[in-house]
């Protein structure tokens, strides 16, 4: 996949993200060599699908392989039709922290983020 293509249809992950993302990783003492930040959506939420991350070893021969800043970004096929250009990015603030997604393809999200609709 090119430059272009994961603009448009891969996962963007920033800096700020990746960088928590190490650390969480070595917080939890785990092989940085074969884990794995698989993005997702799930049905619920207050908006219809709910964002789901996590990290682990497992990778599907049907997974798409994204690398941002050192991360290896894993995805489901069906889960990338809904978050194909959504920029995941890490916030620290008075208000509180945590991943925020910018999903081009969500039609409404409700007030904590956490979910959308398309």
């Amino acid at each position: 996949m090119n430059a272009a293509d994961t603009q448009t249809t891969g996962i963007i992950l920033t800096e700020t993200a990746a960088r928590e993302i190490r650390t969480i990783i070595e917080q939890q003492e785990l092989d940085a060599e074969k884990v794995r930040l698989r993005v997702g959506v799930k049905g619920g939420g207050c908006s219809g699908f709910s964002y789901v991350l996590d990290l682990t070893e497992t990778q599907k021969d049907t997974d798409e392989v994204f690398e941002q800043h050192g991360i290896t970004i894993i995805c489901d096929p069906k889960s990338l039709l809904y978050l194909g250009g959504t920029t995941i990015d890490f916030r620290d603030e008075i208000m509180g922290r945590g991943f925020v997604f910018q999903n081009p393809n969500a039609h409404t999200s409700c007030g904590c983020g956490s979910s959308f609709s398309v």
